[in-house]
């Protein structure tokens, strides 16, 4: 018979093998085409996975030889039971550990692994809606987490006010060691569903308790406005490709067009990426036709993301707004339109992030993203490890920003209105 010792060490061990080839067959789930940036914790790049690909490797090609090389992994985690001064992580956690130092092995910091509820994040930002109750949620000085309603949605028709603190989201106790997304995530659930909130009032005693229905609460993706100071130049601003963003702009684009818009600035600055059909979308609202990028798969196998017809501003003075952040799906559709020279790059040189990932959700709801392929530029241009180069670089600097002041915005416009008056000469 064997040891509790024994038998916990099998079951960690099938465990822990079974999902290290779970990830690599990726039998589990809808797969996506994802690019994911190490860009702060910014969204992904994605596209549904298109059927026919290879069929996978056998498992003793995936584990480099077979199970028999796991055994000095179990030969050390044995140790480590019997002589580590501390607690143990459950079998969860131990196999989660053991899948992200299998990827760590690729040296590719894009190959990643997400455990459950950082992926449920990752696929409300991708969709641009969640369930949720319609607040903004910080943290004060003091460490508390504070509301603040958002007008027409359920929190603010719960009579939840600006500056209630959040004591407890059901029965979790909120600490002030708890992050913001940690409350966030307690707080967001399945539409229809009801959340218990008990809040801290300033000025009243005694704590109250507030049941809320969870909404779909839309998250734009798109800012669009004119520009006081320059006549008839419009500035749109794209946070992340998201669901949402194709039918944004295109509204965006009709608003500004209606107000008299004849230029514009698209800035995608701090985009770090963000779902590949939106950005061809994005893309084809600027160009009449041809190529917005090529994907290159392994064999290899090369796919043409083409512009798609009618696109709303085709043919104005166009500036794009670049800087670092400026990843993945920004740098497709910025690559597009400075290789087609249908607009300026203005600003800094972008992150450099042109890998695709395949995304495979598992049966736990966490995910793996394998890197499948490279994304270039119309004029085949590599993007990843290189970036995109402004037309006109401008740097932008702390006390700038201290100042409330935007070089790069500033010199967009001027960079329009040269162009503009160019145009107007004899």
């Amino acid at each position: 018979m064997f040891s509790n010792r024994t038998t916990k060490t099998v079951l960690i061990a099938l465990l822990v093998t079974g999902l290290l080839l779970g990830a690599y067959t990726a039998g589990i789930g809808t797969a996506w085409l994802l690019v994911h940036p190490a860009v702060e914790s910014r969204s992904d790049d994605a596209i549904p996975q298109r059927s026919g690909e290879d069929s996978p490797r056998s498992a003793a090609e995936r584990t480099g030889g077979g199970d028999a090389d796991l055994s000095v992994f179990w030969e050390a985690w044995h140790l480590v039971e019997g002589n580590f001064y501390g607690d143990l992580p459950d079998t969860q956690h131990l196999a989660w550990g053991a899948l992200r130092g299998a990827l760590s092995t690729l040296n590719d910091p894009h190959t990643t692994f997400l455990e459950p509820e950082p992926r449920q994040r990752e696929v409300e930002s991708l969709s641009g809606r969640f369930g949720g109750i319609g607040a903004h949620v910080s943290k004060a000085e003091d460490g508390s987490i504070i509301l603040d309603p958002m007008p027409g949605l359920p929190a603010e028709g719960a009579g939840v006010q600006k500056g209630d603190a959040v004591v407890k989201v059901d029965q979790a106790e909120i600490t002030s060691e708890m992050t913001v997304e940690e409350v966030v995530g307690l707080i967001r659930g399945e539409v229809g569903t009801l959340v218990r909130l008990t809040l801290r009032r300033q000025n009243q005693a005694e704590p109250m308790v507030v049941e809320i229905e969870r909404q779909e609460i839309p998250n734009p993706s798109v800012e669009a406005r004119m520009l006081e100071a320059a006549s008839g130049v419009g500035y749109v601003r794209i946070a992340i490709f998201s669901d949402r963003t194709g039918s944004e702009l295109g509204q965006a684009l009709k608003d500004l067009h209606d107000q008299g818009m004849t230029r514009l600035i698209l800035d995608l600055r701090g985009n770090g990426g963000g779902l590949l059909n939106a950005a061809v979308e994005v893309g084809s609202e600027f160009l009449r036709d041809g190529v917005v990028a090529y994907q290159v798969e392994k064999g290899p196998r090369e796919l043409t993301l083409e512009v798609k017809s009618g696109g709303r501003y085709t043919d104005g003075p166009m500036v794009v707004l670049v800087d670092g952040g400026t990843a993945s799906a920004s740098e497709i559709v910025a690559g597009a339109l400075q290789d087609r020279r249908r607009a300026a790059l203005v600003g800094q040189k972008t992150y450099g992030k042109g890998s695709v990932q395949s995304v495979f959700d598992l049966s736990d709801e966490s995910s793996v993203h394998i890197t499948s392929a490279q994304w270039l530029t119309p004029n085949r241009h590599q993007i990843s490890g290189q970036g995109l180069t402004p037309d006109v670089e401008v740097a932008i600097t702390e006390e700038d920003r201290n100042q409330g002041l935007d070089p790069q915005l500033q010199r967009g416009i001027e960079y329009l209105t040269m162009e503009s008056r160019s145009d107007e000469s004899p």
